[in-house]
C-alpha cells in the first residue's frame, strides 16, 4: 500500500473511513467504537481534538480518588487517573493506616531545573572558557523578554556554565543552564531560553572565537536531581503489630524487603514500578507529563551506577521510619492545567496547590503505594488483594449479569481468585 498523502488534512469522518477501508476491514465494530467514545459536547470534543494531531476519538481512563491522606497535618483526597485495579485501593488503605499514626511528612529539598545547549568546538579550551565568560551578559540580555514575567514570580535563570565533555566525545561541550520556574513545569520557558542562547552562541562565536563552533541542539533535561522532594512516615515499632514480638518481626521483614530492592536491580525495577503506579496516577490526573517524570525518576534511581530502590526504611531508637526522596518537576499553571476540565477539577480537589505542594502530594502518593505493595508482599502476598480487585475485570470480560456478579463476589470472599477459577464458577452457575 502506498503512503497516504495529507492525512492530517482529512476530516475526522474521512480519516475513519480511510482506516476502516484499508486497515480495519475485519474489525466490523471499529467505526461504532470510535464514535461511541466521542464526547457529545461539541465544544469539549473540539478541545480534546486539538490536544494532538489526527484525533479520532477519546481514550478513557478511570478517574478516581484516594481519601484519608494526612500530609503535614493537612487532610487531602488525592485524585488518580489509572487503569490498574488495585492502585487506588492500596493507596487509600495506606493513607488510613498512616493517618492513624500521625500521617505523612513531606518537604521540598530543591526546585532547580536543567537545560543544555550542546555544541562542538575544535579550538583551544582556554579560549572557549574566556569566550563564554565574555558573552554571559549577552546571553542573559537575549532572553530578557522571555524571563521578564518569570522573574516577577521569583523565577528565572540561576546559572550558565561551560561543561567540558571532550573526554567522552571528541570536541563536545555544553552550556549547562539551571532555572527556577516556580509554579510552571517550565518546559516551554526553558526551551525558549536555550534556543536564544544557542543563537547568541553561534553569532558571537563567528565574530570573536578562533576555531569552528557548531551548535548541535538545545533542549531541557528531564533529569532534575536538584528538583527534589522527600516524604516520610514513622511510628513506634510496637504500633506495627498486636504484640511486640509480632511488630518487631513485621518491621524486620519489611526493612529486609526494602534492602533487597536497594541491592538487587531485578527486584528494584518492580519495586519502583509500584511506586510509579501511585505517582503517575496523580501526575496524569493533574495534567503533568508522566513520561518526563518517569524518565527522570528512573535516572535518579541509577545515579550511583546501579539501579536501586527509591524508598528506604530503618529502625532508629525503637522508631520505624520509611521514606522516599524523588525528583519531581511539576507544574500547576500552564499546559493542560488551564485547559482540561478534569485537570482543573483535580487541582481544585487538592485545594489549588502550588508546584511545591503538588510535589509533596505526589511523593506521598508514591510512598503510600509502595507501603501498600511491600506490606502485601511480606504478609498475605501480592495476589490476594490484587486478584480480588481484578475479579470485576474478569467478570466484565465474560459479560456477567448483575446476579452472576453478586454470586461471584460472595463466592470469592472465601475462595482464591484466578482467571480459571472465575471461568469455572461462571460456567457452574450458568449450567
Amino acid at each position: 500500500m502506498k503512503l497516504v498523502e495529507g492525512f492530517s488534512k482529512l476530516s475526522k469522518k474521512e480519516k475513519i473511513e480511510f482506516l476502516t477501508t484499508n486497515y480495519l476491514g475485519e474489525f466490523s465494530e471499529a467505526e461504532q467504537i470510535l464514535k461511541q467514545y466521542l464526547n457529545q459536547d461539541v465544544k469539549l470534543q473540539r478541545l480534546h481534538d486539538e490536544f494532538i494531531e489526527n484525533t479520532l476519538t477519546n481514550f478513557y481512563l478511570p478517574f478516581g480518588v484516594a481519601p484519608n491522606f494526612t500530609i503535614n497535618n493537612k487532610n487531602y483526597v488525592i485524585p488518580m487517573a489509572i487503569e490498574e485495579s488495585s492502585v487506588v485501593a492500596a493507596a487509600s488503605k495506606a493513607a488510613k493506616f498512616w493517618g492513624q499514626r500521625g500521617g505523612f511528612k513531606a518537604q521540598v529539598l530543591g526546585t532547580e531545573k536543567v537545560g543544555q545547549v550542546h555544541f562542538t568546538y575544535a579550538g583551544n579550551e582556554n579560549d572557549l572558557t574566556e569566550f563564554i565568560y565574555q558573552i554571559k551578559p549577552d546571553l542573559k540580555a537575549a532572553v530578557k523578554s522571555i524571563t521578564k514575567n518569570m522573574e516577577k514570580r521569583g523565577g528565572g535563570i540561576n546559572e550558565i556554565s561551560l561543561q567540558n565533555k571532550t573526554a567522552e566525545l571528541a570536541n563536545y561541550y555544553q552550556l549547562h543552564c539551571t532555572f527556577e520556574t516556580k509554579d510552571a513545569m517550565g518546559a516551554n520557558f526553558i526551551n525558549s531560553c536555550l534556543e536564544e542562547f544557542a543563537q547568541v552562541l553561534k553569532e558571537k562565536a563567528a565574530l570573536l572565537l578562533a576555531g569552528k563552533l557548531e551548535v548541535i541542539m538545545s533542549i531541557l533535561s528531564n533529569y532534575v536531581p536538584n528538583c527534589l522532594v522527600k516524604a516520610e512516615v514513622s511510628c513506634p515499632v510496637i504500633e506495627l503489630g498486636k504484640t511486640r514480638e509480632e511488630a518487631e518481626k513485621y518491621a524486620h521483614k519489611f526493612i529486609q524487603a526494602i534492602q533487597i530492592a536497594e541491592i538487587e536491580p531485578y527486584r528494584a525495577v518492580t519495586h519502583n514500578k509500584g511506586i510509579m503506579n501511585g505517582i503517575d496516577a496523580v501526575v496524569l490526573a493533574t495534567g503533568n507529563d508522566f513520561r518526563a517524570v518517569e524518565a527522570g525518576v528512573h535516572a535518579f534511581a541509577a545515579k550511583e551506577g546501579r539501579y536501586r530502590s527509591l524508598t528506604h526504611a530503618k529502625i532508629e531508637n525503637d522508631e520505624f521510619k520509611f521514606w522516599i526522596e524523588i525528583p519531581l518537576a511539576l507544574g500547576t499553571v500552564g499546559g493542560l492545567t488551564s485547559l482540561h476540565p478534569l485537570v482543573k477539577l483535580a487541582l481544585a480537589l487538592l485545594q489549588h496547590p502550588s508546584a511545591e505542594e503538588l510535589m509533596k502530594i505526589v511523593a506521598v502518593a508514591g510512598l503510600a503505594q509502595n507501603f501498600g505493595a511491600v506490606n502485601s508482599l511480606v504478609t498475605t502476598g501480592i495476589q490476594e488483594g490484587h486478584m480480588k480487585m481484578h475479579l470485576m475485570n474478569i467478570l466484565n470480560q465474560f459479560e456477567a449479569n448483575l446476579e452472576e456478579r453478586k454470586q461471584a463476589i460472595e463466592h470469592f470472599k472465601t475462595n482464591t481468585v484466578t482467571h480459571s477459577s472465575v471461568v469455572d464458577f461462571l460456567q457452574s452457575i450458568r449450567n
